[in-house]
């Protein structure tokens, strides 16, 4: 078994690793959309799209306090 092949192995199985960690990832972050405290900013994402001005409020805001 000489240099080459070793590098060739290790290359392999590193991309694997990664690929493996990246997928985890993203079902991480799929998973637990909600922050502790029960805010999902998945629906924020729609800011950018609906920027107009006679569009609706993401979230809506009361002028009344929260008791």
């Amino acid at each position: 078994m000489n240099i080459t092949e070793i590098q060739g192995y290790a290359y392999f199985f590193l991309t694997l690793f990664l690929t493996i960690g990246l997928y985890a990832y993203i079902y991480h972050l799929y998973k637990n959309k909600k922050d502790e405290a029960g805010v999902d900013y998945e629906e924020y994402s729609n800011m950018a799209l609906k920027d107009d001005i006679v569009d609706t409020p993401v979230k809506s805001i009361s002028d009344e306090k929260e008791k």
